[in-house]
């Protein structure tokens, strides 16, 4: 097998295949590589496929590493178990799951589905939704399974009133999913434990089969994650994680940095290769990235270099207000489109929460910019395609409650009055509604004409779990559609969203015909357990020459042409409770680590002055992100349009006194401007030094430029513009602050 493409580090990282072994593999550093010539070198020295188990983060990630190996070896890979954890331990849990009291065919339920059964839950349990909201709940319960803390651990240790609501409705939700026949996202971690624990011989099956372990992205692995790898790799010890501690930023969903730092604690006779070299970014969009990281206090030893071309500074722009950011951004784009000959898919725009987008997105559209938004509302979480699917799950597991009322509350004659009868008797009898439908006719608590339509629901289910033997899967899910009528409905409704939800409808057909094509056991239950498991990333279409909109979390593992990283302000970049706690700050400060190094030739930084933050305009603080970067890493610094008058101006000659003043625009040369004489000032002027485009030094916030003047006298008052802390208006009789002299 030829490793010559291969750097020293990386090919000693690739050829130790024996015992414990850490990667610790810098941005842009050729991580997927190394893994990828890992597994291909496993297979040619006589590993056989079926031994290997490869876990990855992303299914897109799994797909690029499968294309990768096939165009390394001649050997059948096929066989090796590669995918995300959920989607690998779904496949586990699928043979296994009747150990733990599930069938085969259990749902996977999504965030969605997960909140509505909450919801349900608290109404029956008289909890009222509006103190403690179903999202927070379910998000409490997520936290609590990626700590591996279940519900019986919980009860003795809540402390708040909330705290105590949770532990009520977890054990009850938890009882719930058993009933519908259900897992939730976090449930395809746990519930593998639970099966190993309870089951020793399941364990060692899957540890003899899995005789080599490799992790992706071990940085972001949760307790419940690591605690997998460590059950399956106990036996051979073979297990090789690739990761970077300086990319760990999903500490909010349950990723524990200390995982990848403890490392050669947990695996005492480990190897631990350092890949340093960058093969992405400019060397100084990487020097600005090292000194980015390196105010971290908490992190391992790694000294990232790279033989590209040194490149252009740092971009930075100021602007007034988030639109005027937007503007800019739109503008730079153009430029660097004229200038470079680069294509729209070759910029990304990033931004710290997902409210930032709408700005943006307006601007693009005014400027006729063609753009993709990855985050938004999910191909598989639009109201039509959850229709369908929530037809389709019902057929392959009716015990599924939230898809079961779906279907019904979809059918013409069922309303929600019976809907809520259905629960109650239900709930009253501990029995689910699909055993309910199967006695409707002895119910004596709904009228003929909704029996009928009771029944009509039934016997589609029955109809379809027989036709699901004897149809192919295309034909199967294309039929379904053709009878809910929910096409020719979207036709007669004959609108600009009806058409789209059609063209939705259209696409998922293709999913499933490209589905079926590409799959050699292809059947409904993993086309829905497929579909269950798509990240946002996943859906992102590359082949779109459109700009990319997307949060930074969303973007790690990418990478562009040219970035642009907006609204670095206090407060929302870093955001604000990482105020509270080092960690947290050392946290965003990663995030941003993780944003400079998407950038292959170009970054431009960008923070406003205004910004409209939960529906009021508020003054911002450029981030300490900012303040931080030292002046030789930048190229320039424009200041928001409303003063670019003053920036622009040409001044040919200047008389002025050694005792002058002077304004000072970072990045721009020094201008001088005259001082008025005496005779043009008002005589009640107490402030005659405090002039438009003087620099001051105020005590408590620092050195700024005066940017308007308004008021006469005691009453006189400056807008200042404040290097740290941005914009602010200061009434000058009760100022405490200096006129800088030249």
């Amino acid at each position: 097998m030829d490793l010559s493409k291969l750097n020293p580090s990386q090919k000693q990282a690739v050829i130790e295949t024996e015992g414990p072994c850490m990667i610790i593999a810098g941005a842009g550093s050729g991580k997927t590589r190394v893994l990828t010539y890992k597994i291909a070198y496993l297979i040619h020295s006589g590993v056989s496929p079926f031994d290997i188990l490869a876990l990855t983060f992303t299914n897109k990630a799994a797909k690029e590493m499968k294309e990768r190996i096939a165009g390394l070896i001649s050997e059948d890979f096929e066989r090796i178990w590669m995918g995300t954890f959920h989607s690998v331990f779904a496949r586990i849990l699928r043979l296994e799951s009747e150990y733990i009291g599930f069938t085969r065919n259990y749902s996977i339920y999504d965030n969605e589905e997960s909140v509505s059964l909450i919801k349900m839950l608290m109404s029956n349990m008289k909890i009222p939704l509006e103190q403690h909201p179903p999202k927070a709940i379910f998000n409490a319960i997520s936290s609590l399974k990626n700590k591996l803390i279940l519900p019986q651990e919980f009860k003795a240790n809540f402390k708040s009133p909330f705290e105590k609501k949770v532990e009520q409705i977890y054990d009850e939700y938890q009882k719930a999913l058993f009933r519908n026949n259900a897992m939730d996202f976090d449930d395809l971690l746990v519930k593998p434990i639970e099966l190993f624990n309870k089951n020793q011989h399941i364990l060692h099956k899957y540890q003899e089969k899995f005789k080599f372990i490799l992790v992706d992205e071990y940085q972001d692995t949760n307790a419940a994650q690591y605690k997998i790898v460590r059950m399956l790799s106990e036996k051979y010890n073979n297990v090789s994680v690739v990761g970077d501690d300086a990319q760990s930023i999903y500490k909010w969903r349950g990723a524990e940095i200390e995982n990848i730092f403890g490392f050669q604690n947990d695996f005492k006779e480990h190897k631990i290769y350092k890949l340093e070299q960058n093969y992405r970014s400019t060397k100084n969009i990487l020097k600005f990235a090292d000194y980015v990281i390196k105010q971290n206090k908490k992190q391992l030893e790694k000294n990232l270099w790279t033989e590209n071309a040194q490149g252009e500074k740092i971009h930075l722009t100021e602007s007034l207000t988030d639109k005027d950011e937007a503007g800019k951004i739109c503008r730079n784009i153009y430029d660097e489109m004229q200038k470079k000959k680069l294509n729209f898919k070759d910029f990304v725009i990033l931004y710290r929460t997902n409210a930032q987008s709408r700005v943006l997105e307006d601007s693009l559209r005014q400027n006729n910019m063609p753009y993709i938004i990855v985050g938004g509302i999910r191909f598989y979480q639009r109201k039509e395609i959850k229709d369908i699917l929530a037809h389709l799950k019902v057929i392959v597991n009716p015990l599924d409650n939230e898809s079961l009322m779906r279907v019904m509350n979809l059918k013409a004659g069922i309303g929600k009055t019976t809907l809520d009868k259905i629960t109650a008797i239900a709930e009253r009898k501990k029995i689910q509604a699909f055993d309910l439908l199967k006695a409707t006719g002895e119910l004596k608590e709904f009228s003929s004409k909704t029996k009928t339509k009771l029944l009509e629901v039934l016997n589609y289910i029955y109809k379809y779990q027989y036709l699901k033997e004897e149809m192919s899967v295309s034909e199967l899910v294309c039929a379904v559609i053709d009878e809910t009528g929910i096409l020719r409905e979207l036709r007669l409704e004959n609108t600009v969203e009806a058409d789209e939800r059609s063209g939705n409808i259209q696409e998922l057909i293709s999913a499933v015909a490209e589905y079926s094509n590409d799959s050699d056991d292809a059947s409904l239950e993993n086309f829905l357990q497929k579909v269950s498991l798509v990240a946002d990333i996943d859906e992102m279409d590359n082949r779109k020459n459109a700009v990319t909109l997307m949060t930074i979390h969303s973007s790690k593992g990418l990478e562009f042409p040219v970035v642009f990283i907006t609204g670095l302000e206090e407060g929302l970049f870093p955001i604000s409770n990482a105020f509270l706690y080092q960690e947290e700050m050392e946290e965003e400060r990663r995030l941003f680590y993780v944003a400079i190094t998407r950038a292959m030739q170009k970054l431009y930084l960008s923070y406003a002055n205004q910004r409209y933050r939960f529906g009021i305009q508020t003054y911002q603080m450029k981030s300490r992100f900012i303040r931080d970067i030292p002046d030789n890493l930048l190229k320039e610094h424009f200041i928001y349009e409303s003063f670019k008058k003053l920036y622009d101006k040409k001044i040919k000659t200047e008389k002025t006194s050694s005792s002058g003043y002077s304004i000072k625009y970072e990045y721009y040369p020094e201008e001088k401007v005259k001082h008025k004489s005496q005779e043009n000032r008002y005589d009640t002027d107490k402030f005659p030094d405090i002039q438009k485009g003087v620099t001051v030094i105020h005590d408590s916030f620092g050195k700024g430029t005066v940017l308007s003047i308004s008021g006469k006298g005691l009453e006189k008052k400056a807008e200042i513009y404040f290097d740290d802390i941005g914009l602010k208006k200061i009434h000058l009789r009760y100022a405490k602050m200096t006129v800088e002299n030249i």
